[in-house]
């Protein structure tokens, strides 16, 4: 099973996949290893093809948001360990920090922070799911947007 949720946080979109997830609220103690990205997204009149790790979901992207071209201005593959702040994808100006809390049915539990220079933009808790990404809408930057995406 399959859901897609939208939900606004201070003028933030949030689409999140939720799907079950094995285990019951368990302390993650050996680290989920968790892909991020930092994805500038903007319309252009020839749009080059999405990197390599976003092409399962650029057509969603595309269709959800509204812009053809996608480029990842900061990537990270970590594993999170819990009790402990984790920085995720950055890049010059923004950053993402990740707060492992635990792992239920619905998946890995977290709490974002999303800053711009130090800043906070954003501050919510989330559930990452093994079966699809969680992608936030940021802020828009000057003909783009950013997208946050685990």
């Amino acid at each position: 099973m399959h859901r897609t949720f939208f939900a606004a946080f201070t003028g933030v979109a949030l689409l999140l996949a939720i799907a079950p997830f094995a285990g019951a609220d368990k302390p993650v103690r050996g680290g989920k290893k968790v892909w991020s990205g930092l994805v500038m997204a903007t319309n252009a009149p020839r749009p080059r093809p999405a990197p390599a790790e976003m092409h399962r979901f650029d057509r969603t992207l595309q269709h959800t948001f509204g812009y053809n071209q996608f480029d990842l201005i900061g990537v990270s593959r970590k594993a999170l360990q819990s009790g402990e702040a984790n920085w995720l994808a950055t890049s010059k100006h923004f950053s993402l920090r990740v707060d492992p809390r635990g792992v239920s049915r619905a998946g890995y539990r977290v709490n974002l922070q999303l800053f711009q220079d130090r800043q906070l933009l954003l501050e919510t808790d989330a559930t990452l799911s093994q079966s699809g990404p969680l992608v936030i809408r940021g802020p828009q930057i000057g003909a783009g947007q950013l997208l946050l995406l685990l």
